[in-house]
């Protein structure tokens, strides 16, 4: 079930991992061999997770890649489908 206000994935990033550990962006993102400046276009919602973020967090946070792909494709979803009036497409043709 698609969930109509998914989060995005760096928000729960940001509120379910890193703030908890009380760790910045700069530590967070050398643990995760990326730049800074790649975390915080996560954290603050301006990119989404690639398949490899999605194993880095995996191996940090001791999660599957998978659990990180979904709720990327959950937020990616909810996007997509309050924009669903906008979307038209031709029927198939009767054989």
């Amino acid at each position: 079930m698609i969930m109509k206000d998914a989060p995005h994935p760096g928000e729960i990033l940001r509120e379910d991992f890193i703030e908890p550990l009380g760790i910045s962006i700069t530590e967070m993102a050398a643990i995760l061999g990326v730049s800074r400046k790649n975390l915080s276009q996560i954290v603050n919602e301006k990119t989404g997770i690639s398949a490899e973020m999605a194993i880095r967090l995996s191996k940090v946070f001791k999660t599957s890649p998978h659990v990180w792909l979904g709720i990327q494709k959950e937020y990616e979803l909810s996007m997509a489908l309050k924009n669903d009036h906008s979307i038209h497409v031709l029927e198939l043709p009767n054989k």
